[in-house]
């Protein structure tokens, strides 16, 4: 009876009027001795108002909802009982009530530069957090406050000698855990210089110290929670690594003053920052997809594995330059360097050549490295051609720093030739040697030689361990046979390289010309045109070099030796395998990098008529000390040429091609020619922070299982979730 009666009332009379007159009996209502008589007169009230009016509206709709929603909430109000806090819950109410006007007021304490040149301060106020303290005795206490910024500290002298305030905020601040937030006020006065410029990292204001006054805490830190500075938090508490580790946090302070400075130069230079959609459309672009399940059944979205196809519809509607901080998302194996959400700087422009787009990034690194690592790079990098870093280093990302001159002794005069290079020694060999190092039928044979130690036995202990540690497994199990090690030791005949013959030792290449105690690897591949991102001796060189790093044997490199280069030329199509998704053709072979990239000249394109393997790409990726840090290309700008390498080269299927149809209609449309790159941005400021993994620079990276450990994503989906999209796990 009680729902339904203001129901059947609202369809009798207009809504201000049972308003007006539902206000003046709640008025009525509190000058009833009961709720029931109330609720008695106030029936018999509205009944009177019905009978004996004539309204003749047709009440409002949206009018009606909103009465019986504020009579609800009426209702619900009446029914409300009140919390009765208990002491705990009381006193947390009131620390945060009496914290709220406070901690909004104080100002972030920029001043603290200029603190040991300013004057003392009866009235001093800041904030911070809680650092290290010192108790004299009972009466007196030293504490360290970082501020708000952890870049600075101060000294806090608190004691109970006087009595009053002063005494209450003394046993206050002896009663907090480090790392508490707190505004302290009292009297900034001088001090006795201190020993030390520096306090945990930060810089301390070394002449004023705090006399104390007032403490109040804005939070605390839960009794179950240890901060100290050797705590070890694991990746659930990722928000206290980043408050207390202080490498960790100035890695991300740098990523965003990096930021800035690129977006600097970016729009001093005319790219302008366009953004593109997160929910994308499945494409084979050469990666695995994060899928994104919608409420109509069968469809989905995917997440971007890049913004390529969108920028590139951005040359098409009369842009000419665009870049954009992406957020991009791939489904693959995870290892140091990789995530499978990261954030590359995007760039693209039309009417453009490849080497404008090389000439543009590297003014904007040599840029980043001026103002942030004030280090003046070279104004040309210089380039390096596929089939030449494959060769000369195993990978097409080579590591520059370790490519030492030094000096042969093999003729009478001194000779400057590259130590560490790998060169081919196959037409050197003898077939019956060659019999021994490789099962593999007319290989080639590879080699390079590193100057380990100028004592044979140092050399000879450091392979032995090597190849004895995991690290050196895979390539004693290597199918093309164990890599050939040879010492140079100038006590053995032909110094040591008796086993490889007199034609090699004579003829040889006077680069792997070996001194006492050099190290010289062999190592047999298949003949055949290279392909992929390294060789396995290429691998071994780079393996070898670290470990002997890691052993002191060999200097490492100076922390500010950048070696930029540019690799170029590389195979427009690389053989895939049952582990490479590529594009989803049946060619065999999928694109190098993405189907969008252009031969690299005329006769590249005729290439594809007869043998697209032979096809080179105009494709560059720029790579800095081993770490490729982007790659880019002058795009395929006509449709017909798009559709054609679909269709006929990759032999992708109708219905994978029709994927592309909005990209092909774009191209149709008199699109001018464009090309682009994209940099790594998370491995572009690993590199500069000389961190090895790309986490040590990412606020919430993922683990090596995709997994965020502090929010436990990705989580298990109930049945009902899956039902919302007509989605049931496969058992």
């Amino acid at each position: 009876m009680c729902a339904f009666q203001p129901f059947a009332l609202e369809s009798s009379i207009g809504a201000k009027e049972f308003v007006r007159f539902t206000m003046s009996l709640a008025h009525a209502s509190k000058h009833v001795g009961s709720r029931g008589t109330c609720l008695r007169s106030s029936y018999v009230e509205i009944s009177r108002f019905v009978r004996t009016r004539h309204h003749g509206i047709t009440p409002n709709r949206t009018t009606i909802c909103s009465v019986r929603a504020l009579r609800c909430f009426s209702s619900s109000r009446e029914l409300r009982t009140a919390i009765e806090p208990d002491a705990k819950l009381r006193r947390a109410l009131d620390e945060y009530k009496a914290t709220i006007p406070k901690s909004l007021s104080v100002q972030e304490g920029t001043s603290w530069k200029k603190l040991d040149d300013g004057p003392e301060m009866p009235n001093f106020e800041t904030s911070g957090y809680l650092s290290t303290r010192r108790d004299v005795n009972k009466k007196l206490s030293f504490t360290m406050l970082r501020n708000r910024g952890q870049s600075y500290c101060i000294q806090l002298v608190s004691t109970s000698n006087n009595g009053g305030p002063a005494a209450e905020a003394h046993e206050r601040l002896r009663s907090l855990k480090e790392w508490t937030p707190v505004i302290v006020r009292g009297a900034l006065r001088t001090r006795e210089p201190a020993k030390s410029e520096t306090h945990l990292g930060m810089k301390l204001v070394a002449n004023l110290e705090v006399a104390v006054e007032e403490i109040i805490p804005v939070n605390e830190v839960s009794d179950d929670i240890i901060i100290k500075d050797d705590t070890v938090f694991g990746p659930e508490q990722r928000h206290l690594q980043l408050r207390t580790n202080k490498e960790l946090r100035d890695n991300i302070l740098f990523r965003g003053r990096a930021t800035t400075v690129a977006k600097g130069w970016l729009t001093t230079n005319g790219w302008i920052e366009y953004e593109t959609p997160l929910l994308f459309k499945s494409t084979p672009e050469g990666a695995r997809e994060f899928l994104v399940p919608t409420r109509q059944k069968g469809l989905a979205y995917a997440l971007p594995q890049s913004p390529q196809q969108y920028k590139q519809i951005l040359m098409a509607s009369g842009f000419i330059r665009y870049c954009q901080f992406a957020r991009c998302f791939r489904d693959e194996d995870l290892r140091a360097d990789r995530q499978p959400e990261f954030t590359q700087l995007d760039m693209e422009a039309a009417w453009c050549s490849d080497t404008s787009i090389m000439l543009n990034v590297e003014r904007l690194l040599t840029h980043l490295w001026l103002q942030l690592l004030r280090h003046k790079l070279p104004s040309v990098f210089p380039r390096m051609t596929y089939e030449e870093a494959m060769s000369s280093y195993g990978s097409d990302k080579p590591d520059m720093r370790f490519e030492a001159k030094v000096c042969s002794k093999r003729q009478k005069k001194d000779v400057s030739v590259n130590h560490g290079q790998i060169h081919n020694i196959t037409q050197h060999l003898t077939s019956d040697l060659t019999g021994k190092i490789t099962p593999l039928q007319d290989p080639t044979i590879d080699a390079f030689k590193i100057r380990i130690s100028s004592d044979p036995k140092i050399t000879r202990k450091f392979i032995a361990s090597f190849l004895d540690s995991p690290e050196g497994k895979p390539y004693l199990d290597n199918p093309n046979g164990q890599p050939g090690i040879f010492i140079g030791d100038l006590s053995q005949p032909m110094q040591g390289l008796g086993p490889l013959g007199y034609q090699y030792v004579m003829e040889g290449p006077e680069s792997l010309a070996v001194d006492h105690g050099d190290l010289l690897v062999l190592q047999a591949r298949p003949n055949a045109p290279l392909s992929g991102g390294s060789t396995v001796l290429g691998n071994l060189r780079l393996a070898l070099y670290k470990a002997a790093i890691a052993q002191g044997l060999i200097d490492p490199p100076a922390p500010d030796d950048w070696r930029f280069v540019w690799i170029t030329d590389f195979p427009l199509f690389t053989p895939t395998d049952d582990t490479d998704p590529g594009q989803g053709g049946t060619a065999g072979f999928a694109s190098t990098h993405h189907p969008f990239t252009a031969p690299k000249t005329p006769e590249d394109l005729d290439l594809l008529l007869t043998d697209p393997s032979l096809a080179k790409a105009a494709h560059y990726d720029i790579v800095l000390n081993g770490v490729e840090l982007g790659g880019g290309s002058r795009r395929i700008h006509n449709a017909a040429v798009q559709e054609f390498i679909f269709r006929d080269v990759l032999k992708m299927k109708a219905e994978r091609i029709e994927d592309f149809r909005h990209l092909l209609d774009v191209l149709r449309s008199g699109c001018p020619p464009h090309a682009g790159i994209a940099l790594g941005w998370d491995r572009l400021i690993a590199v500069m922070r000389g961190k090895e993994s790309v986490r040590d620079v990412i606020a919430f990276p993922k683990s090596g299982r995709g997994e965020d450990g502090m929010v436990k994503s990705p989580n298990r989906v109930t049945e009902e979730q899956w039902e919302t999209y007509h989605l049931k796990v496969k058992e």
